[in-house]
Formats: structure tokens, sequence, C-alpha cells
């Protein structure tokens, strides 16, 4: 089972949710940029959710299926379409072989992520698939997908006769995952306050709760930096690298904010005044250039609460999903 790049995008790789247990070593964890997005598109096919899948960023890939899938789509809308037809993001879908996926024009959104049933075939490096371009290992030979990749995923299952007409390159099946909560209220982003919160001014404190800050065009999978009203420290002293993670907020030379990403470094050397709760970090992936934020700042126990809440989503959705896909399994391969 395999697809082929015909016209790569602007940063297409494989990526999974991640390397972890190695940051003492200064290997960062990686994975997807939206673990939201990239686990529904992994749930609407059947995959458990590490399994490999395909994040893009606009422009977006022209990818050619040499065999029949079962996909899905999440993430930001790249208004995809098969063989001309514009098809719906976060459901599964039925692909005929030789059709060809294209993606139009952004509409909503930053990273979108093509998961496909079986999962993509990758390379392993550290216990993870996902591409760690920097170190040039993992995923597709450790770089972003080119015109021409090849790439393998696994057995199908489902009986393909059934589901499509011998006109149909593609049909859509008759569900699709609820992302009003996740996405809600997209601009509005909720912080805790991080280990050098103390170290801001009372004025500045307030800076961060009042006002918004815009997402400048710098910005990638290591860290959103922002632009607004300058902050600044109650002292001008520096501090000893510190561990940091996916969500954390640092204060820049200058007062300027950044919020580390997916591929941030390990430790860092910058105040890090807040976090972004885990909840909202798939809001905030999905930002983009240009795009003003508000932070407002709440306890942890909100922070849980909105963390469990999801994860009891996600949960549901990965069961509702199972059971959908159980009525169109060959039974001769089950």
């Amino acid at each position: 089972m395999s697809i082929t790049i015909i016209k790569n995008g602007i940063a297409d790789s494989l990526q999974d949710e991640g390397r972890f247990g190695y940051s003492g070593y200064g290997i960062n964890p990686g994975g997807v940029t939206d673990k939201f997005a990239a686990r529904t598109a992994n749930y609407l096919v059947g995959n458990d959710e590490n399994a490999t899948v395909m994040e893009l960023h606009f422009p977006g890939p022209q990818i050619l299926f040499e065999q029949n899938a079962l996909i899905s789509i999440t993430g930001a809308d790249m208004q995809p379409t098969i063989n001309g037809e514009l098809v719906d993001c976060w459901r599964p879908l039925m692909v005929r072989k030789n059709s060809l996926l294209q993606f139009s024009k952004l509409s909503t959104g930053a990273w979108a992520y093509l998961g496909v049933h079986g999962g993509f075939e990758a390379n392993e490096w550290l216990g993870s698939y996902s591409t760690n371009l920097k170190a040039g290992a993992g995923g597709w030979m450790g770089r972003q997908l080119q015109k021409g990749d090849e790439l393998h995923f696994g057995e199908m299952q489902f009986y393909y006769p059934v589901l499509l007409s011998d006109e149909q390159s593609w049909m859509g099946l008759p569900w699709r995952a609820d992302i009003s909560d996740t996405y809600h209220n997209n601009h509005e982003i909720f912080i805790v306050k991080g280990a050098e919160w103390n170290s801001l001014t009372s004025e500045s404190q307030q800076k961060i709760r009042d006002n918004k800050f815009s997402i400048l065009p710098s910005s990638d999978r290591m860290g959103y930096q922002f632009k607004g009203s300058p902050l600044e420290k109650n002292e001008t002293n520096e501090m000893v690298s510190a561990a940091v993670n996916f969500g954390t907020i640092q204060l820049l030379l200058g007062g300027q904010l950044i919020v580390l990403m997916s591929d941030h470094q390990t430790t860092g050397g910058y105040p890090r005044i807040a976090n972004v709760i885990t909840a909202h970090l798939p809001k905030l992936a999905q930002l983009k250039t240009g795009d003003a934020v508000q932070f407002k700042l709440v306890d942890i126990a909100t922070a849980e609460l909105l963390f469990l809440a999801q994860q009891k989503h996600l949960q549901i959705l990965h069961r509702s999903c199972h059971d959908q896909l159980k009525k169109y399994v060959c039974t001769a391969l089950t």
C-alpha cells in the first residue's frame, strides 16, 4: 500500500506524538504540533493515537494514491480536493486507487494532518517515528517530504466494492468528529503562572491579562513569537538555564514573548513567566501569522478540568469510530 508525492508542499513531514525520555541528552520530544487534530485523524481511520501521520502546512502537497485507502484530514482547513472535488475535513474518506489529493487554499488554521488506515511506515529513532529535522533522523529519511517520495502504509482491512461504485473516486463515511469545544473562541488562550511569573513587574503582569499579542512571521515549529506591548522585569539579573516544555511562555530580551512549540529546545535561559494549558495547545497551534491572542490567567484546577474533559472527549471518539468502522471490515481479514 503506498502513495506518491507528486508535488511537495512547503513543510510536509511524518510525525507521531513524539519521543520522550531524552531531554537530558538535549533531544527534544518533537512530534505533531496539534496533538488533538493528529489523534483525531488516527481515530477516524481506526488507528491507535500514536500511529504516524503526515503533518502539512500550506501550500500543501499533491498526493497520488497508488492503492485504495481509508484516510482522514484534520486540523487546518486547506480546502482539500480529490480529483478536483472538494472533500470534508474531520471525517473518514474512502479513496480509490489512482486518485489525486490536492489542497486548494487555506481557509482556517495552520497545520493539517493526513491520517491513513494502517499508519504511514517510517524510520524509527529513539522510540519514535517523528521526523527530527535538526538531527536528520526519524520519519521519512529524517527530512521533509519531497517530490517523488513513495510512502507506504499498513494493510487495508476494508472491502471497497461495497463502498465505492465504479464511477466514484472517493466517498465520505457517514460520521465526523465534533471539534466545537476544542477550537471554540480560538483567539483566547488560557495560561497558568510560570516559575518566573513574579520576576515581572506588577504592571507587566497586568499587561499580559489586558493586552492582545499578535503572532509574528518568524514563528515556526520551535516557537510562536509574539508582538505586543513590551513587558518588564523587576530585576535585570540573568537566570540559569532551566527546563522548558511545549507551551512554556518565555520573556525575551526587549520585552516580547515567545511560546515554545513542538520542536522547542530542552532548556532555556529566558524567564518562564507562564505556560499555556495543555487543553489550549491545539487552539494555539492552529493560529497563524498576524492572528491576535488574548491570554487569560487561570488556576491549575481549571487547567486540569479542561484537560480531563478533552481526554474524555477523545476516548469517546476513539470508541465510537472503532465501533462504526467494524461494519466495514472485510470478514476474511478479521
